[in-house]
């Protein structure tokens, strides 16, 4: 389980748009459907790493806490499903429902948004405000597998709140840490 650190885009950067099909609906979503005039949380994410299956639960409590907020979240697989087929679509939409994920669960095929959003790592969060201006950047909390620290979403929480009471980004973001994306 190699560590891979994300790359921390800078903030201010403008969402890049995309269109992807959502693997629960079928449906193509794009960021402009997605996006909440709260502020919107694109997460990379995949079926089979430890990192991400570590902190899932925390993951789709955060989003149903702050969807009641205004805040929307669709999260984006990118690995390549020839050499990860538990990552394909249909193991995705699979996934999806039976973790009770109340976001889209987009698959990024040809990797083109993973690599425009700069994405190194699965889980890698990135937070955009009402005007898709990138917010927040890198971890969800700094509990990692095997590390006994508990799993809060605090750095990620501090972030959301911060944008919902309408203040500056937080000063201290740390880059997220979790298995690398799998490129083709």
């Amino acid at each position: 389980m190699a560590a891979t650190p994300s790359n921390m885009l800078p903030l201010g950067t403008k969402a890049p748009d995309f269109n992807l099909p959502d693997t629960v609906s079928g449906k193509n979503i794009g960021l402009e459907t997605i996006k909440s005039s709260k502020g919107t949380v694109i997460m990379f994410i995949c079926n089979h790493c430890p990192f991400v299956l570590h902190v899932q639960k925390e993951i789709v409590k955060i989003s149903q806490e702050y969807h009641d907020k205004g805040f929307s979240f669709v999260a984006i697989s990118s690995n390549d499903v020839q050499n990860y087929p538990q990552d394909s679509p249909e193991k995705m939409k699979q996934h999806a429902k039976t973790h009770d994920f109340n976001f889209p669960y987009l698959y990024d095929e040809s990797q083109y948004i993973a690599k425009a959003y700069q994405a190194a790592c699965t889980p890698d969060f990135y937070v955009f405000d009402a005007n898709l201006k990138l917010y927040y950047r890198g971890r969800m909390d700094e509990s990692t597998p095997g590390n006994s620290i508990p799993v809060t979403g605090h750095d990620l929480r501090l972030a959301l709140d911060a944008l919902n009471e309408g203040h500056p980004s937080p000063t201290d973001q740390s880059p997220s840490i979790g298995c690398n994306i799998k490129w083709k």
